[in-house]
């Protein structure tokens, strides 16, 4: 097999493209003959150590992937070579070859393109998990997305519509805000242009969004919370630009609103089964044309230094597939 591998934890221009063993599937694992893998935010912390999850040196990035079974471990009896799959497994995407745990693995439908199906269950079951289970979000209510053109933020706006939400779509660029309308935004704030308090308060009759979507964290999460609706709720998914927020903790006290703290990674290992619901939503909202990953751009796998760069400077719409095959 042939993949890029971190050596060391000084970024993804410090990867390396080599030749190293095929991979064997122990017990309860599968391996998959990667076709497509996805760029998401923590494959750029991952490769400098600054992600939570910290595997040992050297290994291959790419949480998610896709691609066809070649080989099963023993105990495996529900998937078999030949079977198009698609899998979270935080890292090995970036290779011709990856094994992963059996449990972490998505069988696909028919007719589901593993282009796209490397682009779905990172984002989407964030998103999912987030608004629908941490956010509680009921049909009617009012939902803002920030960084909402990235690939986390396009699938909360598509989720939140197919929930029956009113979804107001924050992104820094008249493109961006264009692409949101184009998925199905009712709104959208260029907050490189518009003051995003003003903007909220125009929208919503001084209302206020019922739930917060933020990946972006840094200086917009306060003016977005002061914005906030009695009892909302306010999603911590990230902090894309870098900086962490700290709030004056009267802020809830007085909207009577939480926040909320979205880990998907483990809320996977930890409710297994409430994640297979929320996967199996996911997949019969995409058969019914609800949800469908909004794909930027696919790459070969050789240009990935270049995916980085291009993620790393926020100029990406929706996702960035590698093609490996």
């Amino acid at each position: 097999m042939h993949a890029w591998f971190c050596e060391t934890h000084d970024g993804p221009d410090a990867l390396v493209w080599r030749e190293g063993p095929l991979p064997e599937p122990a017990a309860g694992e599968v391996r998959i003959a990667v076709h497509a893998a996805s760029l998401n935010f923590p494959d750029l912390l991952i490769t400098q150590g600054k992600y939570q999850f910290k595997p040992a040196l050297p290994f291959v990035p790419g949480a998610e992937y896709a691609g066809l079974i070649d080989a099963v471990g023993e105990g495996v009896t529900h998937l078999k070579p030949g079977d198009p799959v698609a899998a979270i497994a935080g890292t090995g995407g970036f290779g011709t070859h990856a094994c992963v745990k059996a449990s972490q693995v998505l069988p696909l439908p028919a007719g589901f393109p593993l282009q796209e199906a490397a682009a779905f269950a990172f984002t989407y079951g964030t998103s999912h998990h987030a608004l629908m289970d941490r956010g509680a979000l009921q049909a009617g209510e009012t939902v803002l997305v920030l960084g909402a053109a990235g690939g986390v933020g396009t699938a909360a706006v598509q989720i939140a519509k197919a929930a029956g939400a009113r979804v107001i779509a924050a992104a820094s660029t008249d493109e961006k805000c264009a692409t949101c309308t184009a998925i199905g935004a009712d709104a959208t704030i260029n907050y490189s242009r518009e003051k995003l308090r003003d903007a909220l308060a125009a929208l919503t009759g001084g209302k206020g969004p019922d739930v917060i979507y933020d990946p972006v964290g840094g200086a917009m999460a306060e003016a977005a919370f002061r914005s906030i609706a009695w009892r909302g709720r306010y999603l911590v998914i990230g902090f894309a630009a870098g900086d962490i927020p700290a709030l004056p903790f009267n802020l809830p006290l007085l909207k009577g609103a939480s926040i909320v703290g979205v880990f998907w990674g483990d809320f996977v290992k930890r409710e297994p089964a409430a994640n297979a619901r929320s996967l199996a939503e996911l997949s019969r909202w995409y058969a019914e044309g609800k949800v469908k990953p909004v794909i930027d751009a696919l790459l070969p796998i050789a240009e990935l230094p270049q995916a980085y760069r291009r993620m790393g400077s926020r100029e990406v719409r929706g996702k960035l597939v590698m093609s490996l095959r």
